[in-house]
């Protein structure tokens, strides 16, 4: 404490104060001290200012008193548990702590927007001051149960499944203990194929050619004539066509790698006369940057179209250039699994009873064929010979 004049306090055993200035005004301010013995040691500490604190020599006293009987801390004492309890608080793995370091150990994590959003809104609000010992089965299941109310069983997979991996990655690294419970995912039917009839596609791009917006327009003709997933053309970049050698680059596709896909004429057709920019962008968002969405716009086309309400205006026809390939019997597996990018060929086998059926159809032509041949056999006219 500086070396400035100190006034004891008349009626007040151990209670002085000194004349200091207040905070916010400069005003003269009565500050208290008081100074007492515990444990054989001798303290002396502040008590509070005069106007800041609305010390009085009475509260003093008493604060006095309260540390001489060791039924409050001293200030040292409160400084001491304070940074223990800080100290203790940056050694706990919480679950916040953890996201933060499983992003800075995956820089160049995909979907990392998504996933910080999932974070954000369910995961951190719930869970993110505990550590992973702390959560207990009956809240990652009200979690669950409180989802599934709202959000598909894919979208609550893929929230838990966050958590999940959460939690791994500080176990992995020795950071932290798990639960004592598995984290349970819904189960998602992922096979769920979309296809349109030749009627409501025909309906599709008339609806198409009817609206005013382009850009929508185009990229669901993209998506049919390509097969692209809709972040893949939001992405999609002129630099990214080849016009020449007839192919497209898929940049940090969902598959893994870049991936490059065909120029197909329809495609190379399209582009011709779509609408170019100054942005980098084939179907640039506001300011010409990176396309963010375009629900409104395709939802409108496919209500024009009449199209059933659970088909999906970009992804389904995904599906249906799929779907279409497979059923024309001209197209193996393998082969559709590279134009789909596909990672693994288990992704590509809802397909495969499209590609049966061509078969089963090539089959019937072949037997068709054959008592045709058999029909005109029968009806040869037969000349006797003369004896």
């Amino acid at each position: 404490m500086p070396a400035t004049k100190r006034f004891k306090v008349k009626g007040y055993a151990g209670v002085y104060y000194i004349i200091g200035k207040a905070v916010g005004s400069g005003k003269s301010e009565k500050i208290y001290y008081i100074r007492y013995r515990r444990d054989g040691k001798q303290i002396e500490e502040k008590a509070g200012r005069h106007f800041q604190d609305d010390m009085t020599p009475a509260k003093a006293s008493r604060i006095r008193a309260f540390r001489i009987d060791g039924k409050q801390p001293s200030n040292t004492e409160k400084r001491d548990a304070k940074e223990a309890a800080r100290q203790a608080e940056d050694s706990r793995w919480t679950i916040f702590r953890l996201w933060e370091a499983y992003k800075e150990n995956r820089p160049n994590l995909k979907g990392i927007v998504t996933d910080q959003n999932r974070f954000d809104n369910y995961i951190g609000p719930i869970f993110g001051s505990k550590e992973p010992s702390e959560l207990i089965s009956l809240d990652v299941d009200r979690l669950r149960i409180k989802l599934l109310k709202k959000r598909s069983p894919g979208t609550v997979r893929n929230i838990l499944e966050l958590l999940r991996r959460i939690i791994n990655f500080g176990i992995k690294k020795g950071l932290c203990v798990g639960p004592g419970f598995r984290i349970e995912l819904p189960r998602v039917n992922n096979e769920k194929t979309e296809d349109l009839t030749p009627e409501q596609l025909k309906s599709l791009l008339k609806a198409i050619d009817a609206d005013s917006n382009t850009y929508a327009g185009n990229m669901m003709k993209m998506a049919l004539y390509t097969g692209m997933r809709r972040g893949e053309l939001f992405k999609l970049k002129w630099n990214d066509i080849d016009f020449d050698r007839g192919f497209i680059e898929l940049v940090d596709p969902k598959g893994g790698p870049d991936q490059k896909i065909p120029l197909n004429d329809a495609v190379r057709d399209l582009l011709k006369s779509h609408p170019r920019t100054q942005s980098a962008y084939v179907f640039p968002g506001r300011g010409g940057n990176r396309r963010t969405d375009i629900n409104h716009q395709v939802s409108r086309i496919k209500k024009a179209a009449r199209l059933p309400a659970d088909f999906r205006a970009l992804h389904g026809l995904r599906h249906v250039y799929a779907s279409m390939l497979a059923s024309s019997g001209q197209v193996d597996m393998f082969t559709l699994q590279k134009l789909l990018t596909h990672k693994s060929p288990l992704m590509t086998q809802r397909y495969a009873h499209l590609r049966d059926e061509a078969l089963r159809r090539a089959s019937d032509l072949a037997g068709e064929i054959i008592g045709q041949a058999v029909g005109k056999k029968d009806n040869v006219i037969q000349i006797n010979k003369k004896g």
